[in-house]
């Protein structure tokens, strides 16, 4: 696990920066780390919808806080739980009523086991099957939990590369990263 050496220096020299510079240091540094752990998560995810919906976002809080996200948003954000985590065994019902599989299983059961409801039909691979089925579940596929454990330490790196390259620019003096204790 990444850990953080210095936080008091570090502090007191945030707090002589002017506000909206330290926000924007902080923000940018904070993206930088977001972005490493994206990156990962993007090569390890195995579904490319799932992969094109891996989003950095960052935000400044008013009381001083900087967050950044790495997070699924966007089209194949609904299935990254599933893939992450897995799935356990359940029910599929077929039919293109708007209904979900729960409302729809309940609606077969109250009109019988031929109405029109439990007869539509759902194709799997090449094969229709009607009524309800058992999905076996799914086996986790996580990527976004160990693209942090991996990447940690880059993440911190990149942050850190980011805070001395816009302290630079500022005219800020920094210490070498080399010279820092790990």
């Amino acid at each position: 696990m990444a850990t953080v050496k210095g936080k008091q220096e570090m502090s007191a020299f945030f707090a002589n920066l002017p506000s909206k510079l330290q926000e924007n240091v902080l923000r940018g540094a904070m993206r930088a780390a977001a972005k490493v752990v994206a990156d990962e998560a993007k090569e390890n995810c195995i579904s490319e919808d799932v992969r094109k919906s891996i989003k950095i976002s960052s935000r400044a809080h008013d009381d001083g806080r900087v967050v950044a996200k790495v997070k699924t948003a966007g089209k194949g954000a609904f299935m990254a739980p599933w893939l992450e985590y897995g799935t356990d065994p359940h029910f599929i019902s077929a039919g293109d009523s708007g209904f979900s599989p729960r409302k729809l299983t309940q609606k077969a059961n109250r009109e019988g086991a031929y109405s029109e409801t439990a007869t539509r039909s759902l194709k799997i691979g090449n094969t229709y099957v009607s009524g309800t089925v058992t999905h076996p579940g799914a086996r986790p596929h996580p990527f976004l939990r160990p693209a942090l454990d991996l990447k940690g330490d880059e993440a911190i790196r990149a942050a850190q590369a980011h805070i001395d390259k816009r302290l630079a620019k500022e005219g800020y003096n920094t210490p070498d990263m080399d010279d820092a204790e790990d």
